[in-house]
């Protein structure tokens, strides 16, 4: 696979639609708090979940840790539990612990709410890790 060199490489070209619920923010903070009671949680637009592409020896690694090698990057933060990130603010995860209902992505410290229109693409560890 070829590694993109630029934001517009990265984000931009194909990708996979998907599609998260258009549901109010207060019901999906209703979902969020009872599937995940007391776990900090955060509702955003406009995302990308990259599948990172690994060898089989650093999937091992990543499985043996508990984790996905699934990344999340949001341009739209809309609300977040503990006010880590302002409305409006961009946020990328680290590595997924779990993905359920295809909109519910958890890392080891948050539940993300994909919400609304994104993407799904490939991309290399490296890469997925580089922007901030």
């Amino acid at each position: 696979m070829t590694e993109p060199t630029s934001d517009s490489e990265l984000f931009g070209g194909p990708g996979d639609p998907r599609q998260g619920p258009m549901d109010s923010d207060e019901i999906l903070i209703g979902l969020v708090r009872a599937l995940y009671p007391g776990k900090p949680y955060c509702l955003v637009d406009a995302w990308t979940i990259f599948k990172v592409d690994v060898t089989e020896d650093e999937l091992a690694k990543i499985q043996a840790a508990g984790q996905m090698p699934l990344i999340v990057f949001a341009r739209n933060v809309r609300f977040d539990s503990e006010r880590r990130f302002d409305v409006g603010d961009w946020v990328r995860s680290t590595l997924a612990t779990s993905f359920e209902e295809g909109f519910l992505f958890e890392t080891r410290n948050t539940v993300y709410v994909l919400c609304g229109d994104g993407h799904e693409k490939a991309t290399s560890l490296k890469t997925a890790l580089s922007f901030f």
